[in-house]
């Protein structure tokens, strides 16, 4: 990609007040990256200077520490629950303010006064119940994921409703809760679940934990282990021909993804072939054969890879103390300049408000999207835009389908591509015929957002690079995501979240202690739905500075940035040679409860909760455990005491106990519970929509975010493959004389007469005879 001779970042002018403390505060670092001035004005910083810095860089500290000092040239204001400051009041003054209260629970429900960590948001969003192995408890996943993606989330809807308020006037307030951010941007169930499930309704799924190694296997080799991910049918081929074409597995049955995970002797044919080679052979072999395979690398390898170096992922900062630390560089990269986390430079005067004016509730209304993504990211960045309200076509092909349309019905449709496609309609098109590449040429003149996350090069290799594009539309904003990003070695990799995971030391830090095999990522979805919420914060962001210079640009995300900078924390101790000075007050959080395969989920995150945590229990002698490291010390004596104190209980009780005496403790939901969970439906986050071609419900997300202004998103059913083809030919660019001839030369692909058949007369029986 050809850099830009000058990046201007795009949100340099907007003034934002973030008046956050606690985990959530990352939420406006996003903002920060992307040139925002982020006013920081809390009361006091978190008592760890490296999580302080992790979570607040690129923000300043004003002098005058008040919100009522900077409230005249703010754009928006951000703060907690626990905020005194008279929102309502400030934006009856200014129109177009945007406002948000972020809290654990949101301020609508029961539940407002309960209290949330990381354990707890992971058990209530079902993502508890998909982590671990069949026959061990459930287990946690590392570092603080949940807080980390609901922030993500935060910072889409802000920059939204930012979007929304420098087009029209008109201001809203969020009341922005970390339960909902979890819920959709870490691995929500009720959207594209990607290829772990199938296609298949999440009421199918298992109720326990999966198998050890059922999904993207993990195996060992003479230095180590490497992951693989073989879910197309090339992909599969290039395994068979590594392999040197085994007769054992040269049916065609083999080509069938489903068939493959069912087979008792392929796995172990594999593990043998790669026991006596090292991870970087074949590393290499496999990329050469068209296999996605990845080394399981520690935190400490990825970190001083050369990729991560070329790449350049990390920047020198300086804690309050005085040591020299690095930190992740960012997550974006703008005109081909990377958005590391150096404070706003405050180029230029403030973004000014339009007069307010008569809208639309839907932000992203008018806005055309070229939508070229695949699997999750892909589905996600070009989802969030349609739900908005923009005209979102999902560029695709029958030679070259997208995975996320593999599904047990014939026609390429399932509840979950339901969901993650929904307010998309499908362009069926030939981009490798030279007559198609024209006409995407053209549709591009008229489109404002073209989105992509092919391995890098591939737009290229179609002659659609970012030149060529802009030279058609020079508003363009184009946006791509990859799993390393576009430069570096390991660019050329083709990625999977699965094999991201393992290459930077994730797959290894999610296992059970006493296991060291016991790798346990394999059904979770991370991180493809936070990378394609920052991908489109990124684009709305560029919409902004395109309102007020008329140019488009680039956006472009690296999957692998986006985990480690939810890792900011430990990549600042490792490179410093430090061990967390973190000591947690309550390192073990789940327990097992009444009923079959229930548990519950403790947190104690000070004194305060401990103290309430043994008054509830009657753990007479806890009072004399003061420090955490006593507590720690003394895990026998109080786990003798609080373990048959919720094994006597259901899940539910000992939930609504503890969280009435103040402890942040939680109910394991599977992701079956959650539109039934008390919490959602007081929030209202789900709702059903039914799709003409499927028997079963879509339950699917209402809304990103409670907003006091705007609408509840479209309710736009996805399409099958190619089925607006010739529509949309004729919206964008009046050419409904021409289909016909497009279509018999292969350039054109409609909906295929017997797809839409099957789907119209069989569809419903088919999905019935499946159980569905």
């Amino acid at each position: 990609m050809k850099q830009a001779a000058a990046c201007t970042k795009p949100l340099t002018g907007v003034v934002v007040i973030d008046a956050v403390s606690g985990p959530l505060a990352p939420l406006t670092r996003y903002l920060a990256e992307l040139g925002a001035d982020v006013l920081r004005i809390v009361a006091s910083a978190s008592s760890d200077e490296i999580t302080d810095l992790a979570s607040n860089v690129g923000k300043r500290c004003p002098d005058s520490a008040t919100i009522a000092d900077h409230i005249a040239t703010a754009h928006a204001v951000v703060v907690d629950s626990k905020s005194t400051f008279d929102l309502s009041s400030a934006r009856a003054a200014r129109p177009a303010l945007v406002t948000m209260t972020v809290s654990d629970f949101g301020t609508d429900t029961a539940f407002r006064a309960w209290s949330a960590s990381d354990p707890v948001l992971h058990a209530l969003s079902g993502e508890l119940s998909r982590s671990g192995i069949r026959g061990k408890p459930p287990l946690l996943p590392p570092g603080d994921l949940a807080y980390q993606c609901a922030a993500s989330q935060g910072a889409f809807v802000l920059v939204t409703a930012l979007y929304r308020a420098f087009k029209t006037g008109m201001g809203d307030h969020i009341d922005f809760s970390a339960l909902d951010g979890a819920v959709q941007a870490l691995d929500p169930g009720y959207g594209i679940n990607g290829s772990a499930t199938m296609g298949r309704p999440i009421h199918l799924l298992s109720r326990d934990r999966p198998v050890k190694g059922i999904q993207y296997p993990i195996l060992a080799c003479s230095d180590g282990y490497v992951r693989i991910c073989l879910l197309a049918k090339r992909q599969w081929q290039g395994m068979f021909r590594w392999m040197g074409e085994p007769e054992a597995f040269a049916g065609p049955e083999f080509e069938n993804t489903a068939y493959r995970y069912k087979s008792a002797d392929l796995l172990p044919a594999i593990a043998s072939f790669f026991a006596d080679r090292k991870r970087a052979d074949l590393e290499r072999e496999g990329q050469q054969h068209g296999v996605p395979i990845a080394a399981v690398l520690t935190f400490d390898e990825c970190l001083s890879s050369d990729h991560m170096l070329a790449r350049e992922a990390f920047a020198p900062a300086m804690l309050p103390s005085g040591r020299k630390v690095k930190i992740p560089n960012g997550v974006v990269t703008i005109d081909g300049v990377r958005m590391g986390p150096a404070p706003a430079k405050n180029e230029g005067a403030a973004i000014s408000w339009p007069k307010p004016m008569a809208s639309e509730t839907l932000p992203f209304s008018g806005l055309r999207v070229l939508d070229l993504g695949v699997i999750v990211v892909g589905a996600e960045q070009g989802r969030l835009l349609g739900d908005g309200g923009a005209d979102v076509v999902k560029v695709e092909s029958r030679a070259y389908p997208d995975g996320s349309r593999q599904s047990y019905l014939s026609y390429g449709l399932s509840a979950s591509f339901a969901a993650g496609h929904r307010n998309k309609r499908s362009l069926g098109i030939n981009l490798r015929n030279p007559v198609g590449r024209a006409l995407f040429l053209e549709l591009a003149a008229k489109a404002d957002i073209i989105l992509s996350n092919f391995k890098p090069g591939t737009m290229e290799s179609l002659g659609l690079d970012f030149d060529t594009l802009a030279s058609m539309n020079p508003a363009l904003v184009v946006a791509d995501s990859s799993a390393f990003g576009t430069s570096g070695p390991w660019s050329v990799r083709m990625g999977y979240g699965p094999l991201v995971r393992a290459a930077t030391g994730m797959t290894l830090a999610w296992r059970y202690p006493d296991d060291p095999a016991s790798f346990s990522d394999s059904v979770t979805i991370y991180p493809d739905h936070v990378a394609g919420r920052i991908g489109a914060t990124a684009v709305v962001a560029m919409l902004i500075r395109r309102l007020r210079t008329g140019r488009g640009g680039t956006v472009s995300v690296s999957q692998a940035e986006v985990m480690l900078a939810h890792f900011a924390k430990d990549v600042a101790r490792a490179s410093a040679g430090l061990v967390s000075d973190e000591t947690p007050d309550w390192p073990w959080s789940v327990y097992r409860a009444a009923g079959d395969d229930e548990w519950c989920v403790v947190t104690v995150r000070n004194d305060d909760d401990w103290q309430r945590l043994c008054e509830k229990i009657g753990l007479a002698e806890g009072s004399e455990l003061r420090s955490p490291a006593q507590r720690i010390a003394a895990r026998d004596k109080i786990d003798a005491v609080l373990a048959p104190w919720i094994a006597a209980r259901t899940a539910e009780a000992s939930m609504l106990e503890l969280q009435g005496a103040g402890v942040p403790a939680a109910r394991m939901l599977r992701v079956a519970d959650l539109p039934d969970f008390a919490y959602f439906r007081e929030r209202g986050l789900f709702r059903t929509e039914i799709h003409p071609y499927l028997a079963e419900p879509v339950i699917a997300e209402r809304w990103s975010s409670k907003l006091s202004n705007a609408a509840d998103v479209p309710d736009r059913p996805a399409p099958l493959m190619g089925e607006q083809s010739e529509q949309v030919l004729t919206d964008w660019i009046d050419r409904p004389n021409e289909t016909f001839a497009l279509i018999q030369a292969g350039v054109l692909e409609p909906i295929d007469p017997g797809t839409y058949a099957d789907a119209i007369a069989g569809g419903q029986d088919k999905a019935a005879a499946a159980g569905t």
